[in-house]
């Protein structure tokens, strides 16, 4: 906001001064300037969720239907981070730098992972008009290596326009032991799921207390408040009474879903009555990627039903969980008089997962190393699945369904299963329309200037000095008087090698499945649709109307060289991920940590990971000590070395399996000591691991060896990051619960050292890597 001239006057003595306030004020809204709230769900397709004829029971958001807008054609990426970004700024994805996840950046325009300085936020555009501004949840626009105390914090919510935030900063995290950040710092959650601790309910405890505390003091000011539940994305975690509640209702299999919603979404009004099912597979053989087949239900066994059918059933508790919190939210707002004049938008960033792969898992943390999921292991899961014993994701199949009638789901953009996703809007001041349908075009990149219109405000054209990019998309606000043509012409999409483009109603598709490593774009078939009248991209007419099919094509070069999106990327996860990305610190042989830390997350952690390695610790102790000396990972994976029952114990769980790997020494005495482990490195196992040799040492005294394996990937995506005097979050080993803080002793230091030579095997990490999302 361009700051006003001091009209005032200055002499040698105040008494002949005239002051001005005028340029020193804080910016003030317009006069009843709305309050805007978007609530983001990750990993939905339309399919899913009660106001669309999905199974899902959404009270609040059924509630927010019937008296507002429920959209049939809004897209997103189809990918997170990506869709994410266009939120935060109104600009294509790639004009944020965000082509991928975060995770997967690369050294392009397109691909830097960092939102550039001519994207200023919604965030800040908000801020600069007068409006308090909140972030809560998740984020996932923060390069990985800037996920740490001490690394750069320009991508960081705070510095991105918002006065506050509390929430992960992540891809996933775990919702019964989340890893936290609140503004600027990392912290604890306040409390175990022991006591009713979940991370849905906390999110909304925090976003109520925001504006509580904001009307306390500003009453008149209007705010902003981004609130990005852990929902629906995996882990998929849900009190079990909400699991429950769906017993049975997904038991006939995932086709027999999409066949019973489809008819349901068409008596709805909310796809064309001819709308047609394709094949859960759409895509050639020689085209397909294998990890994203659909396994047919009837060649299922009858363990495999029942363990997939409870799979569906806790996801479907999860969001019904997530959403009658978000109504404790529209409560207070109600209550509190704030809800006539609050615009709500209802919606998810890309379709659903497809990346618990064919047979989905109860623990993904063995997807993402590659390990071998085994069906009686799972099975002793099944009733526990979805609460803190289990970090599950349901199979392909799901995925396929939830996105009905669309074809494939999240990370395939050519098609609409990766990108058409529920949208409602709720503003009762505003749109007098109750309950209807609205069929307009539009796309994430058109939230922002919706809500500039609404408020009454525009971008300006320079911030902080810095020229800005002129926005993608175009307002929806025309849409809130009726349903009709859309005002917006042209739509292109793109992600991990998958591309297409929409325009004037007709959908060009160049049909290239994600993470395959095929490359030879240029040998891509197109297949045109016209989505007007065939949602699903059933009907391919392309041999009928070639000059169309060209036209869209040439398009889309268009929009790519306007938006940075070359180059095109369908590497393996493990190549994407693999890409050497300069960091504040390079990697090093020997690190030394203290206690009285935040958590050091595993992206900027010592890597142990197909190495030797050394822990050793300095401490004194006494007779009584006890407790934690090094911690990192979680009861899915991790290591601990700590004190119990007078010994010194180290543990190596190994992906969760039981029995964990134990190293335990005789009694320690007390005084000064050096306390350490060693593994030796010796080979690898059939899934990559790394086998070897523990040896535990009390000062130079060997206490106890044998052989050990360790994993192949990381102990988690997200959170419960490396910790010296105790163990946050979800405890590594069954011994002790967390925090398990050190007691009757001082740790001085625990120092690290790993061998240069890595040895990984990257390939069999492939499968694994983009989950993260």
């Amino acid at each position: 906001m361009a700051k006003k001239p001091f009209n005032g006057v200055i002499k040698l003595d105040i008494r002949d001064s005239k002051a001005d306030w005028e340029p020193f004020l804080p910016p003030k809204a317009p006069d009843g300037a709305p309050n805007v709230l978007i609530v983001l769900y990750d990993d939905t397709g339309q399919a899913a969720w009660q106001p669309y004829g999905g199974a899902i029971n959404m009270p609040t958001l059924q509630k927010l239907a019937d008296n507002g807008l429920t959209y049939t054609q809004w897209h997103t990426t189809a990918l997170c981070s990506p869709t994410r970004s266009c939120f935060l700024t109104g600009r294509n994805h790639h004009l944020n730098g965000m082509s991928c996840i975060t995770e997967g950046a690369n050294g392009f325009p397109g691909w830097s992972g960092r939102v550039p300085e001519d994207c200023m936020t919604v965030g800040q555009m908000l801020q600069d008009s007068g409006y308090s501004t909140f972030w809560l949840g998740k984020d996932h626009n923060v390069p990985e290596q800037d996920i740490c105390a001490g690394g750069p914090k320009s991508e960081w919510p705070l510095q991105k326009g918002f006065d506050r935030y509390y929430g992960f900063l992540g891809g996933e995290t775990n919702n019964w032991y989340p890893d936290l950040t609140e503004d600027n710092k990392f912290i604890d959650q306040p409390y175990g799921p022991e006591d009713g601790y979940h991370l849905s309910k906390d999110l909304v405890d925090q976003a109520m207390q925001m504006i509580r505390d904001q009307k306390a003091s500003n009453p008149s000011k209007p705010w902003f408040m981004w609130l990005c539940p852990g929902a629906n994305h995996a882990p998929h975690h849900a009190p079990k009474e909400y699991a429950d509640r769906y017993k049975g209702k997904f038991d006939e299999g995932y086709d027999a879903y999409r066949k019973w919603v489809v008819p349901r979404m068409i008596e709805k009004g909310l796809l064309p009555a001819d709308t047609k099912l394709e094949d859960f597979n759409p895509m050639r053989e020689d085209q397909a990627n294998p990890g994203d087949y659909v396994r047919p239900w009837e060649e299922l066994n009858e363990q495999e039903r029942k363990l997939f059918s409870r799979m569906a059933e806790v996801y479907a508790g999860f969001s019904e969980y997530t959403d009658e919190q978000v109504g404790r939210l529209i409560d207070y707002l109600e209550k509190s008089h704030q809800l006539e004049n609050t615009i709500i938008l209802y919606c998810s960033d890309n379709g659903a997962s497809g990346e618990g792969g064919p047979n989905g898992s109860v623990n993904e943390n063995k997807f993402f190393n590659n390990y071998p999921d085994e069906l009686s292991e799972n099975m002793k899961y099944l009733d526990v699945l979805g609460g803190p014993e289990t970090y599950n994701h349901y199979p392909t199949g799901w995925a396929a369904a939830f996105s009905a009638p669309y074809k494939m789901f999240k990370r395939y953009s050519e098609y609409a299963g990766g990108t058409a996703c529920p949208m409602v809007i709720s503003w009762p001041k505003g749109i007098k329309a109750k309950g209807e349908v609205r069929n307009q075009y539009h796309h994430a990149v058109d939230l922002v200037p919706t809500i500039l219109e609404c408020i009454g405000i525009e971008m300006p054209d320079t911030y902080r000095g810095v020229k800005q990019h002129a926005l993608s998309g175009v307002s929806m606000k025309y849409s809130f008087e009726a349903d009709g043509p859309t005002k917006k012409k042209r739509q292109y999409y793109a992600m991990l090698g998958t591309r297409g483009i929409w325009e004037d109603g007709w959908k060009a598709a160049a049909i290239h499945a994600p993470l395959t490593g095929k490359g030879h774009f240029d040998h891509d078939d197109w297949e045109l649709y016209h989505v007007d009248v065939d949602r699903s991209e059933s009907i391919d007419l392309a041999d009928k109307h070639p000059e169309k099919l060209q036209a869209l094509v040439k398009a889309w070069f268009e929009e790519a060289e306007a938006n940075n999106v070359l180059p095109l990327d369908d590497r393996s996860a493990a190549e994407i991920l693999g890409v050497e990305r300069p960091g504040a610190e390079p990697p090093r042989e020997r690190y030394v940590y203290y206690p009285d830390t935040s958590p050091v997350p595993e992206g900027v952690a010592v890597n142990v990971r197909g190495r030797s390695y050394k822990i050793i610790a300095d401490v004194e102790i006494t007779d009584k000590a006890e407790g934690v000396i090094f911690a990192h990972g979680s009861r899915f994976g991790g290591h601990s070395l700590f004190i119990k029952d007078g010994k010194l114990h180290y543990v190596y769980n190994f992906l969760g399996i039981k029995p964990e790997q134990k190293f335990v020494s005789g009694k320690l005495k007390p005084g000064k000591q050096t306390l350490g482990v060693e593994f030796i490195r010796e080979g690898e196992g059939p899934n990559g691991e790394s086998t070897g040799k523990t040896t535990l040492y009390v000062g130079e005294e060997v206490a106890t060896q044998g052989p050990m394996k360790t994993q192949l990937g990381k102990f988690t995506l997200s959170g419960d990051g490396l910790c010296i005097g105790r163990d946050s979050g979800d405890a590594v080993s069954e011994d002790y619960v967390t925090p398990g803080t050190f007691k009757g002793g001082t740790i001085f230091g625990v120092g690290v050292t790993v061998e240069k030579e890595q040895y990984l095997n990257l390939e069999k990490l492939a499968a694994a890597a983009m989950a993260v999302d």
